[in-house]
């Protein structure tokens, strides 16, 4: 409202006289205060990685620490059947479109399924449309690639990675800002921190209002890391000793402590906001990105990350906005992380798109205590690593019954592996009762199907074409598909993945391209190759391509193990726009494997340089 009376009053100053201006000016201000009275709030969305239900103190856990998010609790409202996908991209997926994750073409955590199609429409593109400064810090996980990455996504800043998780948690060395690869200093969750803070004091400094701020923490996923410098070990030590001596094990230990860890920097978040004086303009909303990792305390339920009962969906979720939503309160009503895109976007004053299906409902009422009981009548969720399907993994809830299939990939699916749980008096699904109410199996079957066929409809699930747009692109093994007998693609930690074993000529690994920028490229490979595998040859070929397809050869050199990576020049290449795969094949192979190739880099060649 207040951008279509700024419009209407400058359409009207255009005619004015002196005089009318002044009115005019002075009615501009009685709009601009009048405004204030439903204001647009900055938003700040604070989302950990693998933290349970359970981890806080306000969900009943007593062996941790968490004051800061606990008070958040208490000002605000706990959403306590909130529910999130079974693992990160799909959730963050879901959160960015206010989509379940498998209409965007999203499909996987890694090899490749972790973009979302750039066809979707972000929460942050219409936060800016409604004038909202955006930044991003942390964790992404929807596309490393160029036009999948943040920036291009809606983000006026950002300042985070693109994997499900980093190796490194002290000075982190996969990190990125605004699309360029950058060094860091310090713990990666101060890190994160300080750039959101930063974010926040430059938008007020600046004079910009409102702004969306997304902090998303890679803790407590694992590795489980504190810090581990030279200098701050010993703070991270003392850390984690505590847990330790209230009779934690190692491992439940560090991610308690991680926890912790997070929540000392969101107390310095709610500082800051604090001291800057916008505490009551500011919707500041926590969660996770799935269940919990940890199983030290688990509140009761069943299941954790990966899994379809609630202690792998269901999050914590806290949200405070003094003044305008209740301190001390809990709702019980479903919600779900694709509520968040149609909750902002009222809160802008805008609207969800309205050329697609937008799976989430506005929780503005909910929130603001004007609607209590119901809000979702169902909650969906699947999860299959390689191939969705609506068999395996599956689980579908009206709050009070919910039916689940949970089965080992590979395994077969059959209705007698179905469960029925009345989550109302058996929230740690204990009690299978699907033979005693078969219609309501029948029921929640019928309505999980049609929504599985809903949601993929016209979409297939694999690695996205990898766009070669006139800058240098290194490709990771994970995108590639693979052919041959011996052939493998070894996950490692997203920068250090390879394809392994392939000896046989013949076997291959296919990279679907999109050649926006044809050209002559340089191609670089980085590989390991022990001394006694040495000398096979490898051909790379550039498919489909007018008036023939371009191939190079390229004969393997020796690192000083087959884990040691080297970065080999191989040629050049000409890339026209017809190309849509890139292909390396064993040509000949000396010993046990042609190589452990890591990643496969185009550098574009100026014109008087292409000659090769």
């Amino acid at each position: 409202m207040f951008h279509l009376n700024n419009v209407l009053i400058q359409s009207s100053i255009a005619r004015s006289t002196a005089a009318q201006i002044v009115l005019m000016l002075m009615a501009g201000t009685l709009v601009a205060e009048t405004s204030t009275e439903n204001p647009r709030p900055n938003i700040v969305f604070i989302m950990t990685d693998d933290q349970g239900y359970w981890d806080t103190g306000a969900t009943g856990n007593a062996d941790i620490d968490t004051v800061h998010i606990d008070r958040l609790a208490k000002q605000g409202t706990q959403l306590r059947r909130y529910y999130a996908a079974p693992v990160c991209a799909p959730t963050r997926a879901g959160i960015m479109t206010g989509r379940y994750y498998l209409r965007t073409g999203l499909y996987n955590t890694r090899l490749g399924g972790d973009s979302m199609g750039l066809g979707e429409i972000t929460l942050p593109q219409l936060l800016q449309q409604a004038g909202y400064r955006t930044g991003l810090f942390g964790k992404w996980h929807l596309g490393k690639y160029p036009d999948y990455q943040p920036q291009n996504r809606g983000f006026d800043e950002f300042f985070g990675h693109y994997h499900g998780h980093l190796e490194r948690y002290h000075f982190p060395d996969q990190v990125y800002h605004n699309g360029t690869p950058v060094e860091a200093r310090g713990y990666v969750t101060n890190l994160f921190t300080d750039a959101a803070i930063d974010f926040i004091e430059a938008t007020r400094q600046q004079g910009i209002q409102p702004f969306f701020c997304a902090l998303m923490y890679n803790a407590p996923h694992s590795p489980f890391l504190l810090e581990t410098s030279h200098y701050q070990q010993p703070k991270g030590d003392k850390l984690l000793s505590k847990y330790l001596a209230r009779g934690l094990a190692m491992r439940e230990a560090r991610i308690y402590a991680l926890i912790e860890r997070v929540d000392d920097n969101l107390g310095r978040l709610l500082a800051s906001i604090e001291q800057q004086g916008i505490e009551r303009e500011t919707i500041v909303v926590f969660t996770s990105d799935n269940g919990g990792v940890s199983k030290h305390f688990k509140a009761g339920l069943n299941g954790n990350k990966a899994s379809v009962y609630e202690g792998g969906v269901r999050a914590p979720c806290f949200v405070r906005w003094p003044g305008k939503i209740h301190a001390g309160r809990a709702v019980d009503a479903l919600t779900s992380h694709v509520d968040w895109l149609p909750t902002f976007c009222e809160l802008a004053g805008g609207e969800p798109p309205g050329d697609r299906p937008i799976d989430g409902k506005s929780m503005v009422k909910l929130l603001t205590n004007s609607q209590t009981t119901r809000h979702h009548q169902y909650v969906y969720h699947t999860w299959d690593r390689y191939h969705p399907n609506p068999d395996s993994r599956w689980a579908i809830s009206d709050g009070k019954w919910k039916l689940l299939s949970q089965v080992r990939t590979g395994a077969k699916a059959t209705r007698s592996q179905w469960r029925l749980f009345n989550v109302d008096d058996d929230p740690g699904e204990t009690s299978n009762l699907a033979k005693r109410y078969p219609d309501q199996v029948d029921r929640l079957r019928t309505e999980f199907v049609r929504w599985f066929d809903d949601v993929t409809k016209g979409q297939q699930y694999r690695p996205i074409p990898i766009p070669i747009d006139g800058q240098p692109i290194r490709i990771g093994p994970s995108w590639g598909e693979i052919e041959g007998a011996n052939i493998e693609s070894i996950f490692d930690g997203y920068d250090w993945d390879t394809i392994e074993g392939w000896s046989q000529p013949g076997e291959r690994v296919r990279f679907r391209v999109d050649v926006k920028t044809p050209g002559r490229y340089q191609v670089k490979l980085g590989y390991g190759c022990k001394p006694t595998d040495a000398g096979g040859k490898l051909l790379i070929i550039a498919g489909q391509q007018t008036p023939q397809p371009q191939s190079l050869e390229h004969t393997v050199r020796p690192t000083a193990t087959a884990d040691q990576f080297g970065i080999f020049d191989v040629g050049s290449i000409q890339l026209n726009a017809d190309v849509t795969a890139i292909d390396l094949v064993v040509k000949e192979c000396e010993g046990t494997e042609l190589m452990r190739l890591n990643h496969l880099t185009f550098v574009p060649l100026k014109p008087e340089r292409a000659a090769d």
